[in-house]
């Protein structure tokens, strides 16, 4: 199959998503997608209401050094006053922790320092984010490691 059937079949996919969920609110519920940057994976996040939620993410570090996997989970509070636009982008921060699993080193927890924007859609079910998350491994040495991305991700609303 080519490209176009490709094409036909995620255009079909989106379609069929966006019949299924009525609602456009991000601000609720639960989303799922991708984040690209240091780690790349995975990201989920679950608003518990509008303006904290809990974000987590599974994903893979590329750096030499660290090559990882990595697990990570963080409480959100979110300001919607911080950025005056006709769009929704508030800025958020928190703090979590996160498992890295490295093959055939010491595996290492530390506590992360979340702080991000993240646009929020009126018209499509999505959010797209970028963040920047200071990480100071606890053990098996201290040190600080950064983490940043850039995602998206689709709300599966109740």
């Amino acid at each position: 199959m080519g490209f176009c059937g490709n094409m036909k079949k995620i255009y079909f996919l989106v379609s069929v998503l966006f019949v299924l969920n009525n609602s456009f609110a991000q601000d609720k519920g639960f989303g799922l997608g991708i984040m690209i940057g240091e780690p790349t994976g995975f990201s989920a996040k679950y608003w518990l209401n509008n303006n904290n939620a809990f974000d987590g993410g599974l994903a893979y570090s590329f750096v030499k050094k660290h090559n990882a996997v990595s697990l990570h989970a963080d409480y959100l509070y979110h300001n919607y006053d911080l950025i005056k636009s006709n769009y929704k982008i508030p800025i958020y921060y928190g703090f979590g922790v996160r498992m890295r699993f490295i093959e055939n080193e010491d595996n290492s927890l530390g506590a992360r320092g979340v702080i991000g924007a993240v646009w929020l859609s009126d018209n499509l079910p999505i959010d797209v984010f970028v963040e920047f998350v200071p990480v100071f491994n606890l053990f098996p040495a201290t040190e600080l490691n950064l983490d940043l991305a850039i995602g998206a991700r689709y709300y599966f609303n109740r």
